[in-house]
C-alpha cells in the first residue's frame, strides 16, 4: 500500500502554528500518513510579492518549524522546476520521483474557490485526491464536492503570515504564533524587520 503523502504548498513567509497545527491534524485524522510542506518560490497568483524572503531562508524556517515530528517534512521540489511554479507540473514531477507514494493535494477553502482557474485543474483531479481545509469566509458544503475531493473538519486557527510580518516590522511581535526555533532564527537574521531582504 502506497504511503499517503499530503502536499501542502505555500510561500510560508513565515511558517506559523496555523500551518503546523493543520499538518498534524490531517495526520491525526487519517487523511494522510505524512504531510510535506511544499515551499513555493513564487505563487503564480502573487507575481508582485515584494516582501518574500529568499527561498533558502523560508526553507530553513520551515525545517525548524517541523523538527521533532517525523510526519511533517519539507519539500523543495518547486525550487528545481521552471518558474512560475504550477501545481499540476509539481505533482507530475513528484509522481515520477516517488512512485511508491500516493500524493494528496491539501488546499484551503479559499483556494478551492478558485481551483478551476488553476492550470489544468482537471489533470490534478484525474491523478490525485484533494483535501480541503476550512478557511473563514469560505463556506463549503461537503456534500456538493466532486469525486476525489474531500472536506476535512480541521480546527480553524486565525493566524496570518502577513500580520506576523507587519508586527515584526513594527517591533510589536514576540513570537507567540511561531515556534521558538523559528522565532530565534528570524531575530538572529533580522528577517522582516526592514525593507532589506536577503
Amino acid at each position: 500500500m502506497k504511503l499517503r503523502t499530503g502536499i501542502y504548498g505555500g510561500s510560508f513567509n513565515p511558517i506559523h502554528r496555523g500551518h503546523t497545527t493543520l499538518g498534524r491534524a490531517l495526520c491525526d485524522m487519517g487523511w494522510v500518513d505524512e504531510l510535506w510542506f511544499l515551499v513555493s518560490p513564487l505563487n503564480p497568483f502573487k507575481q508582485n510579492a515584494t516582501d518574500l524572503l529568499a527561498d533558502e531562508a523560508r526553507l530553513e524556517l520551515t525545517r525548524l518549524a517541523v523538527e521533532g515530528d517525523t510526519r511533517l517534512q519539507v519539500c523543495d521540489a518547486e525550487m528545481h522546476l521552471p518558474r512560475p511554479s504550477y501545481m499540476v507540473a509539481t505533482l507530475e514531477f513528484l509522481r515520477q520521483q516517488y512512485p511508491d507514494r500516493e500524493f494528496v493535494l491539501v488546499i484551503g477553502a479559499d483556494n478551492w474557490a478558485r481551483f478551476m482557474h488553476w492550470k489544468q485543474p482537471e489533470e490534478i483531479l484525474r491523478h490525485h485526491h484533494v483535501v480541503i481545509y476550512p478557511r473563514p469566509g469560505y463556506p463549503i458544503d461537503g456534500q456538493t464536492l466532486p469525486p476525489r475531493v474531500h472536506l476535512a473538519e480541521t480546527p480553524l486557527i486565525d493566524v496570518s503570515s502577513t500580520a506576523i510580518r507587519r508586527r515584526i516590522a513594527s517591533g510589536d511581535y514576540h513570537g507567540e504564533d511561531i515556534g521558538a526555533a523559528v522565532w530565534e532564527e528570524i531575530q538572529r537574521r533580522g528577517y522582516y524587520q526592514s525593507e532589506a531582504r536577503e
